[in-house]
Formats: structure tokens, sequence, C-alpha cells
């Protein structure tokens, strides 16, 4: 019957006939496309960070650029703690992949165990974040790694892309090996195998990134690898903080900051019937009215975040507040700085020529203080920094100590020092925020990278 139809009916056989084509090249275009998946641009980032997730800013950075910018679905492998970015939080078109964490009874094993635990724990964490990039996460169109730690994160990532046909991105904070040898020493058989492993699996990137010239010069000179800078800028969300922002922080932080812990504290003036004051009255703020305003006698904060890790030498931050503090109470002419009468008037309003300082490792400051030294050489160093970009280098104690005296002379209406290198610092970050140095420097070699693993 469908013979004698498709017979006596020409013109009906002619239109099945070409009909037939069509839908036979769509279906075939879907069955390419999904045997073709690899080859094909899946509009996805891989971020890797072999750490405390919430402590790298940086590769938070990057993640909403590559979301934001490149309109790349992101995901993040990493270790949970510190709490990320709300940006980061709420953004859909990020997920965030935590790994555990390496049991830390075994950091506590005694020192005839240590090569040991030096073997086993790159192994474990190679297993683990190898299955995390292969089998966890969807497959990228490129991987970015923060280097270091480079042992075993650039072995994994490497591997990781052969397996799934993406691109590989190292960015260059820092060289592992240089981190090793503060504790086992440059001439360690350990450490000569680490460099050993950066050196070999960093030649593989498909791209890199760091964070000074210096570093740039290092790699292409000494290890062969060409490398794109990228500064570190404040990301569209930092910004000077507000005096309603302060003092809703301050008022936050009050409890903490004038429990009685001693005669030697700054903040030891809270001690004095402070739980009988407004509640909107801080060390550093207080309520007039509906008005917010700053003391006049208020300390000047000093901030200064941390890793804990050994390139950061604390002592000399401590060295110099002491020196600070001899100093100050011999201007001054005062016998002994934590007198109790001398809290006193400060509590009444007076005010002196240098400040009290209270040093805060996190929050809102002043001036901020980094403490890296830079185990490389080539990474940032120590400096101060005002909030944003400002820094001016420091090297001793003694210099710390000279440089915090001329900043806070006359804090806080007559510290033109002060006011020079936070306006240096707002001046900058107004002018070269992350978005468009990243616009400019890492966009460009991701879609080249990508575009290179995809043809």
């Amino acid at each position: 019957m469908n013979r004698c139809s498709l017979q006596t009916n020409p013109l009906a056989f002619r239109t099945q006939l070409c009909r037939l084509p069509t839908e036979s090249s769509e279906m075939a275009g879907r069955r390419l496309g999904r045997e073709g998946e690899k080859t094909r641009k899946r509009g996805r980032a891989c971020v890797v960070v072999l750490g405390d997730i919430g402590r790298s800013p940086r590769m938070q950075f990057h993640a909403l650029s590559l979301s934001r910018q490149a309109s790349l679905q992101v995901d993040i492998v990493g270790y949970g703690g510190s709490e990320p970015y709300s940006a980061i939080l709420e953004h859909q078109s990020i997920n965030i992949y935590k790994m555990k964490q390496w049991p830390k009874f075994l950091q506590g094993l005694p020192w005839i165990f240590k090569p040991f635990v030096l073997l086993l724990k790159p192994l474990i964490q190679f297993l683990v974040l190898l299955w995390f990039l292969c089998f966890k996460v969807a497959a990228p169109d490129v991987f970015l790694v923060q280097n270091p730690p480079s042992v075993p994160t650039l072995v994994a990532v490497k591997w990781a892309s052969w397996l799934r046909g993406s691109a590989f991105i190292i960015d260059w904070h820092n060289f592992g090996y240089t981190l090793l040898a503060l504790s086992l020493g440059r001439s360690s058989r350990f450490v000569a195998v680490y460099r050993w492993f950066e050196r070999r699996y960093g030649k593989m990137a498909d791209g890199s990134l760091c964070v000074t010239r210096a570093m740039q010069h290092e790699l292409a000179q000494n290890w062969g690898i060409k490398a794109t800078v990228l500064y570190d800028q404040p990301p569209e969300f930092f910004h000077p903080a507000s005096l309603e922002e302060k003092h809703k922080l301050f008022c936050r932080l009050n409890k903490n900051l004038t429990q009685p812990h001693g005669v030697h504290d700054c903040a030891m003036i809270g001690a004095f019937d402070f739980r009988n004051k407004d509640l909107n009255d801080t060390l550093f703020t207080t309520m007039v009215g509906t008005d917010i305003v700053l003391k006049p006698n208020r300390p000047a904060i000093v901030v200064s975040s941390t890793s804990w890790t050994p390139d950061e030498d604390f002592g000399i931050l401590l060295e110099a507040a002491v020196m600070y503090d001899r100093r100050v109470a011999a201007i001054l002419d005062e016998d002994n700085s934590t007198k109790e009468d001398l809290w006193k008037e400060m509590q009444n309003g007076k005010q002196d020529l240098y400040p009290r300082l209270l040093f805060i490792i996190t929050g809102s400051a002043d001036l901020g203080v980094c403490l890296h030294t830079s185990s490389s050489g080539l990474d940032l160093p120590m400096k101060f920094m005002s909030p944003g970009c400002g820094h001016v280098w420091l090297w001793t104690a003694c210099l710390c100590c000279f440089l915090l005296m001329d900043l806070f002379k006359g804090f806080p209406d007559v510290c033109d020092t002060l006011k020079l290198l936070r306006n240096g610092a707002l001046e900058t970050g107004s002018s070269a925020r992350w978005a468009s140095e990243w616009e400019e420097n890492a966009k460009p070699l991701i879609f080249e990278v990508i575009s290179k693993s995809v043809s």
C-alpha cells in the first residue's frame, strides 16, 4: 500500500526525499556535538588553590573576573577554613569544591618521622586533588592554578589537563622551593627535588601569570618560562570605609577592644568604668545627637594581615612598637607610659603630639603593615601601606619605628605624611582597579590558551 502510494504520488515522494537529508543532518549535528564535547568550547574554568580558599584573595578575584569578564562558569577547588568573599558565595556562576585538609595530628609527629611525612603528604594530596579535578568538577576549558605550593599541585593539574583536554595556566605568586628552603635549608635534597618538579612542570604550562617584573625576568632568564605580569589591585568592592561603617564596626568590636587585659594595653582605658558608658561610644567614635564623630584623641589603628608563614617576621613589628613607646614617652617626658593617670587623662580628652597605637591583625585601619619578606626575593617584599597600594619600603625594626613616628606625628589632624600616603593610595586604587588590570593582561592570555587547546 505504501509502495503504491509512493509510486502514484511522485510529488509526495520527492517532497519526502527532500525532507530526509535535512532531518538527517540535524540528527548528525547533534550526534557530532555530543561526540565532540571534548573539542568544543565548554565555557568553563577551574581555579585551583591547594590552600585555604578564603585566604587566597587573588585567586578569588580571578574567579570573579573569569565569571564576569570572560562569561565563564567557574569551579574553585581548594581547602575550606576561612569564609570566601560574599561576592564569591553569592555568584550563581561560581561553584566551590572543598577538599579535606591534611590531618593536623600528623604535623606534630617527632622529627624522626619528618622525612616520611614529607613524602606521604604530597602523595595523598596528589591523589585527592587529581580525583577532584578529573571526576568531581565538569571538564573545563582552562585550569588556573596558584603557585606555590608546586608539589603536588602542578603535577596534578597538568595530568588533569591532559586527561580532560584542557588548557593549563599558572599564576606565580612565589617559588615553592624557596619557601621550603626556609624550614629545610637551601642545601636540602628535598628542596632540590622540589625545585626540579616546580621548574619541569612549570615549563609545561600553556601560559603563565606573575606578580612582578622581577619574577617575570627570573622566569624568562633562568626557567625558560614566558609570563605575563598581572599586578595585584583591589577589586571594585574594596573602598574606604565610611564614618558610619567605621562606627558600626567599632561598636561590634567594642567589647573585645576594651577588655582589661592589664595596664600595658592601649585599650585599657575601657577598664575605667567603661561598662557604664553609652553603647554608642567607642574608643574611636561617639554619637553627638544623631551625628557620628571621630574622637580627636583616639588611638591610631595599625593593621597587619598574616598567613603565619616563615617568611613573615612579626618580631620586627613588635620590636618597633616597643621602641615607639619608649621614644614617645621620652619626647612627652613621661616617666612611665603605662601609668594609670595617663589613661585617665586620655579618657578625659587629653590629646598628645603622638597617638597611642592599637595593633590589630586584620580589619579597618589608619595604616596597614605587610610583613612579607619574600622567600624568593622576587615577589612583593615587606612594606608599609595605607589602605590601597601606597607603600614605603622598610627593613629593620628601627626604621619601622621612625616611620611610625613620622607618619603619626600630629595624629589625627596634623599628619601630612600619612595623608600624602593615603591620598596616593586612593588615587592609585581609583585608576588601576583589578578589573581593568585583569581585562588588559589576564583575559587575552586566557582566551589565547583556550583557543589553542580547542583547535
